[in-house]
């Protein structure tokens, strides 16, 4: 029998996760003073080395602040945090659902891609528009298998975001597909209006290197905007 060893999660990362949970949560309100680390050591059986590295990651995330008295206060992650802390809202018991987050994600993709496209139409080079219109024919030949248009249709997407020259633009497009944000967990199911549009695809890639940026802006967030009403749909079910 293979022995299998289980990877210990720390103290701290345990910590911090209740911690979030409390502040996502409303339990920890904006503006109220974080238990002093000696009572949080006491109240959870840990050491206060493990404290410090609990609220130091809180305050990374831009959910607590030590003010000038020394004290630390719980911020109001709606308007502190960033886009870093979708990973931590997925996985946590408490604020929005993975239902909603899935879906707020899906909207910004779409936002985030129709502008890429026009920028990308705008900026990319001639080889990169060569390069885009022939993963175009290299989608074209991945489906009818959605698993395979899904994959292709990232490697396709991810030209087009280079291409746009928007490094922010970009670094969001890997939070969406590496998994650090649950669309990634969207079904491909719910996205066959999107990813089976092969005739899209072309004409959006064409656009591109037409350089017809309005065209590809308006192609590109019709295309993406297809899968927001199918995720919406699942949750009110």
């Amino acid at each position: 029998m293979t022995q299998r060893h289980i990877r210990r999660e720390a103290v701290s990362d345990q910590l911090f996760a209740l911690l979030r949970d409390r502040i996502l949560g409303g339990e920890l309100a904006p503006g109220s003073a974080l238990t002093a680390e000696r009572d949080l050591a006491a109240e959870y059986g840990v050491n206060r080395h493990a404290v410090r590295e609990a609220v130091k990651r809180l305050q990374q995330a831009r959910l607590v602040e030590v003010s000038h008295g020394g004290r630390t206060l719980v911020q109001d992650w709606r308007r502190t945090a960033g886009l870093d802390l979708a990973v931590g809202i997925a996985a946590a018991d408490a604020g929005p659902s993975v239902e909603d987050l899935a879906r707020d994600a899906l909207e910004m993709r779409a936002c985030i891609g129709a502008d890429a496209a026009r920028l990308c139409a705008i900026r990319c080079s001639e080889l990169a528009a060569a390069q885009i219109v022939e993963a175009t024919g290299r989608y074209a030949r991945s489906g009818p298998d959605l698993a395979e248009l899904g994959a292709a249709d990232v490697a396709w997407w991810r030209l087009i975001v280079e291409g746009s020259g928007n490094v922010a633009y970009l670094l969001a497009f890997n939070s969406l597909v590496d998994g650090a944000l649950p669309v990634a967990e969207v079904p491909g199911a719910l996205r066959t209006g999107e990813l089976l549009d092969v005739d899209a695809h072309v004409r959006l890639a064409g656009h591109i290197a037409a350089r017809e940026a309005e065209a590809a802006e308006l192609l590109a967030r019709e295309l993406l905007s297809r899968s927001v009403p199918a995720v919406l749909r699942k949750a009110v079910r």
